[in-house]
């Protein structure tokens, strides 16, 4: 891989943990629309995506638990559920035929982009009463197929239904730790992961994580998430249309 190679994964990174660190979710569903409309198959695209959130998800649960953003019991109904559905959605996808399953995640990443959207407006949010194992399943499955989702469905959910806002955000990126901790792990075991991806991809992503502090106090949160939802709505359609009719 030259320079010139480099830089498009370098980009993702760097654009993905930036609206990640504005608005605490999107990371995993901007990043893995743009590595697929690079061409990335749909398991090493989400390989790449969660080995390097890895460390970036260790960092922010950290900061969490230093703050006191933490819900022991919210934390551990999170936990079982999700780890044992991530490792059941990184199998699924490292076992199907990835020209059978990119069609479906972008559809998935399509609507994640409309929730984005409309989680944007607070009279949108209409509480949803689900369980916090639940979301864990639903979470956890919908992360590893999808490269993300984690975050505007367990986090987004809880939100809507009234839960602490702080306590929510700090449990759920804790447990995101180890959710895509045992996704990695799955994808070493059952597929090729390229850490040269991974590695370019998690530099990209550093400075970032100072930007975005900046960007939260600057910038008004609705109108970031609504750019964000939008991008991800274009990229994927841009992603089904070249597959089907380009």
């Amino acid at each position: 891989m030259n320079g010139l190679d480099c830089i498009p994964f370098l980009i993702t990174g760097f654009i993905a943990e930036l609206v990640d660190s504005s608005l605490g979710m999107a990371y995993g569903v901007l990043s893995n629309s743009i590595l697929l409309s690079m061409g990335l198959s749909a398991a090493l695209s989400s390989a790449t995506i969660h080995s390097a959130e890895v460390f970036l998800t260790a960092a922010s649960g950290i900061s969490h638990l230093r703050l006191g953003n933490f819900d022991r019991e919210l934390f551990l109904s999170l936990l079982i559920p999700g780890m044992i559905s991530a490792i059941l959605g990184a199998y699924v996808l490292s076992s199907f035929d990835t020209s059978f399953i990119s069609p479906l995640i972008q559809i998935y990443l399509i609507i994640m982009g409309v929730l984005i959207i409309l989680r944007s407006r607070k009279h949108f949010l209409m509480p949803i009463n689900v369980k916090p194992a639940a979301l864990g399943l639903l979470g956890g499955f919908l992360d590893a197929t999808g490269g993300g989702g984690w975050g505007p469905v367990v986090t987004g959910t809880l939100v809507a239904n009234g839960s602490d806002v702080k306590k929510t955000v700090g449990s759920v990126n804790i447990a995101e730790f180890f959710i895509t901790l045992s996704q990695t792990i799955t994808f070493i075991a059952l597929t090729k992961i390229n850490w040269q991806y991974t590695l370019l991809v998690l530099l990209g992503g550093l400075p970032s994580a100072v930007i975005g502090a900046y960007i939260v106090r600057a910038a008004k949160r609705e109108k970031l998430m609504i750019m964000v939802g939008a991008i991800i709505i274009i990229v994927n359609l841009y992603n089904i249309l070249r597959k089907f009719y380009l």
